[in-house]
C-alpha cells in the first residue's frame, strides 16, 4: 500500500509541476515499500540520491517559473526548498555513516513535508501561475 496516493487535491493545476510531484511521490513510495519489505538498506542509497537529484530538478522548475512570472512569495518558498534539501542531505550523510537507519520517522518526515509543501506552499502559487497562463 502506498504511503502517499496522488489525488486531485494535490494538483497545483500546472501540468509540468504536477507530473514532477507525482514522480517525487512515487520515489517516496518506492523507498517506503522497500523499507517495509526489509530491503530499505538495499535501495536506500539509490533512492535517496535520486530523491536529492530530482528535488533539485523540481525546485529549479518552480524557481524558474517564479523568476519568469515575478512570483511575489519567491523568497519564502525558496527558503522551504533549502530546508528540505539540507534535511534530506543530512539523512543521507547519517545513512552513509551508519549513524541513522531508515525509520518510520524519516519516512514520516518525507511524506509529511511533501504533502504539506504541496498542499500549503505550492497551492499558494496555483492561481498566480494560472492567471499568468501557465497550466
Amino acid at each position: 500500500m502506498a504511503l502517499i496516493t496522488w489525488n486531485d487535491t494535490l494538483s497545483v493545476n500546472v501540468e509540468e509541476i504536477d507530473r514532477e510531484h507525482r514522480k517525487l511521490i512515487a520515489m517516496i513510495n518506492e523507498l517506503n515499500d522497500a523499507m517495509k519489505q526489509g530491503k530499505g538498506k538495499d535501495v536506500l542509497g539509490k533512492i535517496v540520491n535520486s530523491l536529492i537529484s530530482y528535488t533539485a530538478t523540481h525546485f529549479k522548475t518552480e524557481e524558474n517559473y517564479f523568476a519568469q512570472f515575478g512570483y511575489p512569495d519567491t523568497e519564502d518558498h525558496k527558503k522551504e526548498h533549502v530546508v528540505f534539501v539540507q534535511k534530506v542531505s543530512s539523512f543521507k550523510e547519517g545513512f552513509e555513516k551508519r549513524e541513522l537507519s531508515l525509520t518510520i520517522e524519516v519516512m514520516g518526515f518525507l511524506s509529511d513535508w511533501l504533502k504539506n509543501h504541496i498542499m500549503g506552499t505550492d497551492k499558494k502559487y496555483t492561481r498566480f501561475f494560472n492567471e499568468m497562463g501557465l497550466k
